[in-house]
Formats: structure tokens, sequence, C-alpha cells
């Protein structure tokens, strides 16, 4: 055998490694993310593209689709009700944020570590992620019934109340796939960065804040991503909690979407709402990767 096999297998007149057979058969071929990429085509990019096809259109749901240029964007951009449920949609979305960010965080940590019957609880804590949005928003909705609930007042009746029972039941559902986010994160710190802080003298509390939370930087803009995604999209639990209200105090920009499109049979000023959703959330989601630094991904454990 000779010195360059040894040093390195098999190589060209350039002196560039030689691909074997081994080599080619580890990487993975580019076919295996073809359905996939179909699957991702066909049920999220291509009725995207309609949508925002439709924007353009004067539609009712019958016949075809008539050309009307940009009269649904001007109409949504002088619209007061996207104002008002553009002011509705971010402050839940900040309240959701926040709400979700802290118990998941706190429930995440809490579960990555050994105590007695976690295992247990931690899988109780999951379930409410398996239940339906729908089936949630039913069960707190009678549960919050003036005459028959557990709280003997009209709480959905009232601006505060409506708004918070909103943040109160997404939290409820969502939570628990965040915990488990932050859960996996938290396993993922070195035990021997918590042994020598306790041989400085740390105790629990300046662990947490000066080991934990720095480590879970990445692990909190995944979550944080998906949580405000999900919060700017919300929609079974408005429509069955407060179909909006009271008024339209409630009335986020997925549920002006429903009421242009289900109710005022006006499927292009719909598409309109749609399209402009798509295009925040979207831009929402680079910027904070961007100021989070995320997409640098650079390594929490360096030097490990």
């Amino acid at each position: 055998m000779s010195l360059t096999q040894l040093k390195g297998g098999p190589r060209d007149d350039a002196g560039r490694p030689r691909p074997t057979r081994r080599n080619r058969a580890g990487r993975p071929s580019a076919a295996l993310a073809v359905p996939g990429v179909l699957f991702f085509a066909f049920f999220a990019l291509a009725p995207m593209v309609l949508a925002f096809y439709l924007s353009f259109t004067k539609w009712n749901g019958l016949g075809d689709p008539e050309p009307a240029g940009l009269a649904n964007w001007r109409k949504l951009l002088g619209d007061d009700r996207l104002t008002q449920s553009l002011t509705v949609t971010v402050s839940l979305t900040v309240v959701s944020w926040a709400f979700q960010t802290v118990i998941s965080l706190l429930l995440g940590v809490w579960a990555a570590g050994r105590q007695r019957n976690r295992a247990v609880l931690s899988a109780i804590f999951f379930v409410p992620f398996l239940l339906s949005s729908t089936a949630i928003s039913l069960l707190f909705y009678a549960l919050l019934d003036p005459n028959f609930g557990i709280i003997h007042k009209d709480t959905l009746g009232t601006t505060s109340g409506a708004f918070l029972a909103i943040v109160f039941v997404g939290g409820w559902q969502f939570i628990p796939f965040h915990t488990l986010i932050y859960q996996g994160g938290a396993r993922q710190i070195p035990e021997v960065l918590y042994q020598a802080a306790a041989i400085d003298g740390a105790g629990r509390l300046r662990q947490f804040f000066s080991i934990t939370l720095p480590q879970l930087r990445n692990t909190a803009t995944t979550s944080s991503v998906l949580m405000i995604v999900g919060s700017l999209t919300y929609f079974e639990t408005v429509l069955i909690l407060t179909q909006g209200g009271p008024g339209t105090d409630t009335a986020i920009l997925p549920y002006l979407m429903y009421q242009a499109g289900f109710k005022s049979y006006d499927f292009g000023y719909a598409s309109a709402v749609a399209s402009f959703l798509v295009l925040a959330a979207t831009a929402l989601s680079l910027l904070m990767v961007k100021l989070s630094g995320f997409g640098a991904m650079r390594s929490t454990r360096e030097g490990m």
C-alpha cells in the first residue's frame, strides 16, 4: 500500500481525494427530499400563490374571478378595520409571547432535570397539545359561560376579559409544545458548566441566569418565532370564544379575513388580507432571526 493511500486513500492527478464507492453511498441522496418538497409546494406554496393571485381579482366564490387590479389592496390599506385588527393582533401576539415564554421556559428547564415523577408529570403537561384548538375552545367556552360555567360572571362580555381569555386558552394549548422545545435545549447544556459554577459558589438562581439562559438563546429564538407566527394566525379560539367581540375588540386579522370571505363573500378582499398577513408574519420572523443572530448559528458549546 502506498503512502498516499495511507494518508487519505486514492487521489486523482491533481492530488484531490478520489471519491470511493463508500463515500458515494454514504452521502444522502437529493431524491430523499423530493416527497417533502412536493408536500410543501402543494400544501403551502400553491395556496399562498393562489391567494396572492385572488387578491388582484373580484370574486364571490362563484364563476370565474374578474381582474380588479389594485382595488382590493387600496381598500385594505384604507380600511379602518385593518388598523384596529392590526392593533389587536399585535397586542395579542406580544402578550401571548410573554405569557407562554416565561412558563414554558421554566417548565422546560424543570422537566430537563432528574426530579422524582418528572417523566409522568411531563407527559401529563403535554396532553393539552394533543387536543384540537376547536375542542379546547369549546371546552373553555362552556367553562366561561356566565350561567352554567365555573365563573358566574360574563368574562367574555368585557374587552379585558375576552382578551385575557384568548391569551390563556392559547397558552394552555401551546405551552406544552414550547416546554418540550426548552426541555430538549436544556438537556444539551453540558453538566460540567454547572459543576464549575457550583465549585465557584454560584447558587441555582445565579446558574440559571448565567448559564441556562445564555445557553438557551438559540432555543428561545426558535420557540419565539413559532410562538409569534402561531399567535398571528389565531382563528378558532377567537371565532368560538368571542366572535371578534365584544363589538370588534378582539377582531384579529384572521377573523377580518373570515368575515370578508365567508360572511361578505368578497374573496378577493379576503385574499388581500391573507396575503398581507403572510407578508407581515414572514417579515417579522426574518427580523427576529436577524436581530437575534440565530442565522449565524454560532455554537454555544465552543470549548466543550
